[in-house]
């Protein structure tokens, strides 16, 4: 492909715009592979908890990350690139999404673990990953009402439920890993601790990129320590191949139920919201004007990665905030920075002992960073709440009685264990799915639906993926009257755009809280 620059023809006109910009190839290595570092420990820690807790083996937990890093890269080419009206062409990365993780967890306890449960849920995957390809063809009318479901006191109160939901899962890790012999030792959370205080030391005096990678560098440095004191064990790195492909339904043929199947459909509502959050946000911060086709084309290309997911061994996807916040940060608009990141993925997805390396991170620190991860999750959703008028009642008893039915699993459990049937338990045994069912219906009942010019989609990205840009996305109206205006509006201050362009970004930074652990 030729290499183009972005600059001002002699008749004034831009020729390029600079997402559209082919950087020379050093470059392109350099700021691809610098994407995959800030994504990676969010990308592998879903493969690693899920596998985990259906009690995989090493060599299938290999597999599993492998497939996971080399459908992230196809995933991220398909929405970078763009394939026809499939993709965003923006610098948006794909990975699989942190609202699946408990959801898949209950999905796969109830069909009994092992590889068994894996079948059960890529068949869920597959479905929901059609009907969201499918979803994003309706009408834009039709897309609209959907999309007013959820307003900043839904989205908000699901991305608090989700944190909180999997706290415990990160906890349990620092424990030692629930049903491990020596659950809750002493030594445990000793390597949590020491990885959360490093984690935070990195956020607190690191430079922005390093904060941006805290997680991934708390998890080596945990490893590493680990290592020297004899409790991190490698020796399945040199049983594994040094090339492996990952092939489709390597575990066998994926089995449709219809309860799970309801399930995976309801995280692909709560990753419609969060992907239309995060192209509003990078369309704001490279300069690139967003409507609602190009949302569209960016939830086309997240149903057709799910799908695509559940074919080859892995999970639902869904756009990456950490790396909006990277684009902001080293000012690359680039899209084939992504591009070439997806590069790395692939190459590092046929890679088994790279994976099995990820595989042996001792439950201790993988809890550690895992508990901030999701800790982070939960500032996120109440950094949104934090836009609803909470002083109405109505609005506070949407959060707290959502809240509290999203606690319910937990807390009496054999209430779905003992009461209810397998298929309806693996239904409503999930904090996420009571929450989130509660928050939509409660809203349509105190509520109803948000009016059209009411912004629907804060950037409610999960900050393991860290929200690069919720001030941004919160004004980013989904319709395309309202793009409209505020094209009107920049061309009446061209003289100031790129001024202004930088005072939105620097404003972003300080809305963002959750910017950089790790920053699903």
């Amino acid at each position: 492909m030729a290499r183009v620059a972005a600059r001002l023809s002699d008749s004034g006109q831009q020729s390029t715009h600079p997402v559209d910009e082919v950087l020379p190839l050093p470059k392109l290595a350099l700021y691809g592979f610098q994407h995959v570092l800030a994504f990676y420990a969010g990308a592998v820690i879903v493969p690693i908890i899920v596998g985990n807790a259906l009690k995989l083996s090493p060599e299938q937990l290999v597999y599993l990350i492998n497939a996971d890093l080399f459908t992230c890269g196809i995933a991220s080419i398909i929405q970078a690139w763009g394939i026809g009206r499939i993709g965003a062409r923006l610098p948006l990365i794909q990975g699989v999404t942190f609202t699946a993780v408990s959801p898949m967890i209950a999905i796969g306890l109830g069909a009994g673990g092992g590889t068994a449960a894996l079948l059960v849920i890529y068949g869920a995957v597959i479905t929901a990953g059609i009907a969201t390809f499918a979803f994003a063809w309706l009408p834009a009318k039709a897309f609209r009402t959907v999309m007013r479901l959820f307003p900043p006191v839904v989205t908000g109160t699901v991305i608090t439920v989700l944190g909180i939901v999997l706290i415990p899962v990160g906890l349990n890790d620092a424990a030692g890993g629930l049903g491990s012999p020596d659950f809750g030792e002493p030594e445990h959370f000793a390597y949590a601790g020491g990885t959360m205080l490093f984690i935070l030391v990195l956020m607190k005096l690191g430079r922005p990129f390093v904060s941006s990678i805290s997680i991934l560098l708390g998890l080596v440095g945990g490893t590493a320590v680990a290592f020297l004191l004899g409790d991190a064990k490698f020796g399945d790195v040199g049983k594994s191949d040094w090339i492996g492909i990952t092939t489709p339904f390597h575990f066998g043929v994926p089995k449709f139920e219809w309860f799970p199947i309801l399930l995976m459909l309801i995280v692909m509502l709560i990753t419609m919201v969060e992907t239309t959050g995060d192209t509003y946000a990078v369309g704001d911060i490279v300069g690139k004007d967003v409507d609602s086709e190009t949302v569209a084309r960016a939830l086309r290309a997240d149903g057709a990665a799910t799908a695509l997911g559940g074919v080859l061994n892995s999970f639902p996807y869904v756009a990456f905030a950490e790396n909006v916040g990277l684009v902001r940060m080293t000012k690359v608009k680039s899209r084939f920075v992504v591009v070439a990141a997806g590069v790395f993925m692939i190459i590092l997805g046929l890679l088994p002992k790279a994976a099995a390396i990820v595989a042996a991170v001792p439950h201790g620190v993988l809890g550690g960073a895992a508990t901030v991860m999701f800790a982070m999750v939960a500032l996120a959703g109440i950094q949104t709440l934090a836009k609803v008028d909470l002083k109405e009642e109505k609005n506070a008893l949407i959060v707290g009685v959502s809240l509290a039915f999203a606690l319910l699993p937990a807390t009496v459990p054999v209430f779905f264990t003992k009461h209810m049937d397998a298929d309806l338990s693996s239904l409503l045994n999930s904090g996420v799915t009571l929450g989130a069912t509660s928050a939509i219906v409660l809203n349509l009942i105190f509520n109803g639906l948000a009016e059209d010019d009411v912004p629907l989609v804060p950037a409610v990205a999960l900050p393991a993926q860290s929200a690069a840009a919720p001030a941004e996305a919160e004004k980013a109206d989904p319709a395309d009257k309202a793009i409209k205006a505020s094209k009107a509006d920049k061309a009446g201050q061209a003289g100031q755009a790129d001024e202004a362009g930088g005072a939105k970004a620097e404003q972003a930074v300080a809305a963002d809280g959750v910017e950089t652990p790790a920053s699903s």
